[in-house]
């Protein structure tokens, strides 16, 4: 189990060269400083983030004993890319290519922390992302964007991921504002063949600017994917979901510290337990969520 003291070490930014990308990969790299077999968690941020993003579950998950890997996307506002930028309309897409290139670049990333050589478990990597991050993510568990005829486009899945944390993930493309339809063509997801396990997180108070629909749109991930799934519900919770971004965060809407906790508790359980069957740590964070008399929240899986 994770310990409070538990020294966590990181290395960023560690640039990965992409050719074509018009810019170099940059990531943060953070891991415990002892123990080995370490899985590996491929973060992917929400909109405007970076790798410095998102402290209150990269540092909890590192000091759980994970290997946490945060590349920056093109939309980051520390990289400042014009409206008009021609990159643009392609970088969900690229976005899905940024987490494959950090599966590519494990070597580098492994050698970038003094001391992390050796200690990482290649066979047990999770994918985890938020908003726009959690919708690049479920790519690589085998979620498809739709095209505008409705057929599902190329498979994205990557086999190395077993796993996958899937935190305020949009849900199906038929109720989205204008603007989003225009705009955001991989708002059309396919969760059909979303095959891998995952944990969704949805606030059953996120209401969104991009859908007609009320919070329930973000249970959709859950309802329209195969087993094996589990949904997490946050009673009161917004898009934020109490404030995962980053202690005391500007676009943090819902401040609420227990909530955090909460999260921060059930995806290490969840992962600890999805990349290896035999760990019981879901079973009784589960268990215990369930007896809680004030719980923040209600599972259901399937």
């Amino acid at each position: 189990m994770s310990h409070p003291n538990t020294t966590v070490v990181s290395a960023h930014p560690v640039v990965l060269p992409v050719p074509g990308r018009g810019e170099d990969l940059r990531v943060r790299v953070s891991a415990p400083a002892t123990g080995s077999g370490l899985p590996v968690i491929v973060f992917s941020h929400g909109f405007g983030s970076s790798m410095n993003g998102y402290a209150p579950l990269a540092d909890h998950w590192a000091a759980g004993g994970f290997v946490v890997l945060q590349p920056t996307h093109l939309d980051s506002r520390t990289l400042g890319l014009a409206a008009d930028d021609p990159r643009t309309p392609d970088i969900w897409r690229i976005r899905i290519h940024d987490l494959t290139r950090v599966l590519d670049g494990l070597d580098i990333l492994e050698a970038s922390v003094p001391g992390l050589g050796g200690r990482v478990d290649r066979d047990s990597v999770a994918v985890a992302g938020h908003s726009w991050g959690a919708q690049t993510a479920s790519t690589l568990l085998g979620a498809r964007v739709l095209d505008s005829a409705g057929v599902p486009g190329e498979d994205l899945s990557d086999p190395r991921v077993k796993a996958g944390v899937l935190l305020a993930l949009t849900g199906l493309g038929d109720d989205l504002v204008p603007f989003a339809a225009e705009h955001f063509p991989f708002m059309r997801p396919s969760f059909a063949g979303m095959t891998a396990p995952a944990l969704i997180v949805a606030g059953d108070n996120d209401q969104s600017h991009l859908s007609t629909r009320g919070p329930d749109w973000f249970v959709d991930p859950f309802l329209h994917s195969p087993a094996d799934k589990s949904l997490l519900t946050l009673f009161g919770a917004e898009h934020s979901l109490g404030g995962i971004a980053g202690y005391e965060a500007a676009e943090t809407t819902d401040e609420n510290p227990a909530r955090v906790a909460l999260i921060q508790r059930l995806t290490t359980a969840f992962l600890r337990s999805a990349l290896h069957p035999e760990d019981t740590a879901w079973k009784e964070a589960a268990t215990a969520l369930e007896q809680d008399p004030n719980p923040l929240g209600a599972l259901r899986s399937k």
